[in-house]
């Protein structure tokens, strides 16, 4: 088992990673940018230490300072939680070439896996469907031309190294595909240093389902799946498990192909596999493969009672897989909302600021993870996530009750947060009867503004 452990993180997930952490009896180590001495994670680990200013690019995406602060302190071990370094394959290869363990997969399994491309290529040489697309990287937009005449229109532009659903251009016609293309590839580079793209039709009122693994670098089982189609600029706000609109057949298809692939890829921690579930065809489709904890990882732990950072660090601390398939059963239905600092009434325009009165709802089947408390000044200098709401009951529709009540429970005074969107979305006759999709959100946004005034 591992004995010392840095986070190299900021927020509810480092919250999150230092509870399971010393629930296992392994010491804990904060980091800490100059904007978060007060943070709460700071608060509650065994030791913390300061890496550098507030801009990210000189603490949390400094690997240097990171490995430094793991040395000094005697570690043994980095969890690198979500975003920032999470996915960055040269962090885990310099983890590991400090000597310290690295609580997720190699950076080989990373950089397969964080590349679009081969992360399709691997997908279907281990034979799980591929959405229609380019066959690798697209060199140059007369390639690209050609690769229309499989697609059609709308089709989807994407950054090859993106993620979290940047880097995305769709097309409707040839015309806008001209100007859609170039803008793209600059996109691309911009943000992610690689100006590759690729190319995938557009699956029309599709959802959004992924499948938790959990892996020992040789054996793999699935926790089941999750649906995420309640999106925002293609970014999840509400996630559930499990998803209604999946026939057993086709659940089972699809988890055992995520277990298909994790195997084939030699996948070591928790990841997901992310699909694109056509309702009208019956039929789905992979997308792409997140190698890290997600941010709606709770559903999952709440439908199955595993708790997914533990057997992270388990698997991490040298042990195989202590949970065989069949040990892993489903119970009930979860939701996990996230609020942000956000005004939803102006666009949702970040509203950091100081925490006033906080009242954190509670009750049966009621989880908060945050990283909030009273007093506590919300920087503006990273992500606005901050808490996320989690509610399990027996059924779906009890979990929606559940969850409306909880959000009128909830009081975070001193901020605009994104509740007014969720107890909104929570009286929706279309989103309590599951007839969402990935572009849903949007139109309904449209529509009913007026709705989110806090």
């Amino acid at each position: 088992m591992l004995k010392k452990l840095l986070i190299a993180n900021r927020g509810e997930i480092a919250v999150r990673i230092i509870r399971a952490a010393q629930d296992l009896g392994i010491a804990t180590v904060a980091v800490h940018s100059a904007a978060d001495t007060e943070s709460l994670h700071v608060q509650l680990a065994d030791e913390a230490v300061d890496i550098g200013p507030p801009a990210a690019k000189k603490s949390y995406l400094n690997i240097d300072a990171l490995l430094k602060a793991a040395r000094d302190t005697g570690c043994d071990s980095v969890h690198p939680g979500y975003g920032f370094l999470a996915e960055n394959a040269a962090f885990s290869d310099a983890v590991t070439a400090a000597g310290l363990v690295f609580v997720g997969p190699s950076g080989e399994a990373i950089r397969l896996m964080g590349d679009k491309v081969s992360a399709r290529s691997a997908a279907a040489a281990a034979h799980v469907p591929v959405v229609p697309g380019s066959t690798g990287r697209v060199e140059g937009i007369e390639a690209a031309r050609e690769v229309l005449i499989d697609t059609g229109f709308p089709v989807m532009i994407k950054a090859a190294a993106g993620g979290g659903g940047r880097g995305i251009r769709i097309a409707n016609s040839l015309a806008e595909f001209e100007q859609a293309f170039p803008q793209a590839e600059a996109e691309a580079l911009a943000a992610f240093g690689d100006g590759g793209l690729y190319m995938e039709k557009v699956i029309g009122k599709a959802r959004h389902i992924e499948v938790q693994v959990l892996a020992d670098g040789k054996d793999a089982i699935h926790c089941y799946e999750r649906e995420c189609s309640l999106q925002r600029r293609r970014q999840k706000v509400w996630e559930e498990a499990p998803s209604r609109a999946l026939p057993d057949r086709v659940r089972q298809e699809l988890c055992a192909s995520a277990v298909a692939l994790a195997k084939a890829v030699g996948y070591s921690g928790a990841g997901t596999v992310e699909y694109l579930y056509d309702d009208e065809a019956d039929r789905f489709y992979f997308i792409e493969m997140n190698t890290r904890i997600q941010v709606e990882h709770p559903v999952t732990e709440a439908i199955t009672g595993i708790d997914l950072v533990a057997e992270m660090l388990r698997i991490a601390g040298g042990e195989k897989l202590r949970l065989r398939q069949g040990d892993v059963l489903v119970r009930g239905h979860a939701i996990e909302v996230r609020l942000n600092a956000e005004d939803p009434a102006r666009d949702f325009a970040p509203f950091p600021g100081q925490v006033g009165e906080l009242r954190i709802p509670g009750g049966p089947g009621v989880r908060f993870d945050s990283m909030l408390y009273q007093g506590y000044q919300v920087p503006p200098f990273y992500d606005s996530l901050l808490a996320k709401l989690i509610v399990h009951a027996e059924t779906r529709e009890a979990a929606i009750t559940r969850l409306a009540r909880a959000l009128r429970e909830l009081k975070i005074g001193g901020l605009k947060t994104t509740k007014p969107l969720f107890l909104a979305l929570a009286a929706d006759p279309s989103v309590q009867a599951g007839e969402v999709h990935t572009r849903w959100l949007e139109g309904w946004l449209t529509e009913n503004a007026a709705a989110l005034a806090d």
